[in-house]
């Protein structure tokens, strides 16, 4: 069993030559691989090797990856850009006061998210470009990291998703049990009621009410898609034991559950077998949404 889930984040470090720079990688749920760069001036050499590698480890979801980019003084520590950050400071002080003589509240950004733009910290074209190389070869070691994420959330989805089978399971089973209860129960009345209509009229056709009957009961019966519904539990049992990416299959399988969920609800006509068929489309619900992640 190897299930990913498609969220996922890791982040790796490193310094070389006076500068400095972290890879950020992360990664949500999407219908296909949509890869997204944020890569600072000097880094563009890199997007090549980036967008080889992440296909290698990952075939879903949307992958945001940035790379930042800092100065790093004598002591290894970031150096601020203090003509940039003071050139933005005075530009929102000017916005505020030009908001608030029209009325408008602006409120001023937090040193946090100033600090956290790339163009807060001394970078560019004028330090060294060997750091290149170096943040180029931890590309594979990011990618794997975000995978390894990825794969430890999808055991969490592969545990949850094996509970709310077996749930599945237990609910269909206790509904092919009601439905042979409401069988009995109701087969006899309409018997009965057959017999009183005979009794009381000449006109009825005992053949006529007899095909009715049984059409009734065709109508009323669920044991085709009680059978489905385990096919569907066994089918989901088996795509849970598959290796490699499976979100797709699982996700078509999933509106399978809910065609035979919503038939039974339908055709019940019991409130025992109602209240069993709506645990099931929870259940089935809350399924879905576990798959929604799946890779």
């Amino acid at each position: 069993m190897t299930l990913q889930s498609m969220t996922g984040f890791a982040t790796v470090s490193g310094q070389l030559d006076g500068v400095g720079w972290a890879w950020e990688v992360r990664s949500v749920n999407g219908r296909g691989l949509d890869i997204r760069l944020r890569l600072p001036e000097g880094g563009e050499a890199l997007e090549p090797a980036i967008r080889a590698a992440i296909p290698k480890h990952l075939s879903r979801g949307n992958v945001s990856l940035t790379l930042k980019l800092s100065r790093m003084g004598d002591d290894g520590a970031p150096v601020l850009n203090v003509e940039n950050l003071s050139a933005v400071i005075d530009a929102a002080m000017q916005a505020r006061t030009i908001a608030e003589a029209r009325g408008l509240d602006m409120q001023p950004a937090s040193v946090g998210e100033l600090l956290s733009q790339n163009w807060v910290w001394a970078a560019g074209a004028a330090v060294s470009q060997t750091w290149v190389k170096a943040a180029k070869a931890q590309i594979p070691e990011v990618v794997k990291m975000l995978s390894n994420a990825r794969r430890t959330e999808g055991l969490a989805i592969h545990a949850i998703l094996s509970g709310q089978v077996d749930t599945a399971q237990k609910l269909s089973k206790d509904a092919r049990a009601c439905a042979e209860a409401r069988n009995a129960r109701t087969g006899g009345a309409l018997r009965e009621k057959v017999l009183a209509v005979l009794e009381i009229t000449d006109l009825a056709d005992e053949d006529r009410l007899a095909q009715e009957l049984a059409l009734l009961a065709v109508k009323a019966d669920v044991t085709e898609e009680l059978d489905r519904l385990d096919a569907h539990i066994n089918a989901a049992r088996s795509l849970l034991g598959e290796k490699g990416p499976i979100g797709r299959k699982f996700d078509f399988l999933m509106q399978e559950f809910n065609r035979e969920a919503n038939t039974l609800c339908s055709k019940s006509n019991d409130s025992d077998l109602t209240t069993i068929g709506l645990e099931l489309k929870v259940v089935i619900d809350q399924m879905r949404e576990q798959v929604q992640n799946l890779e």
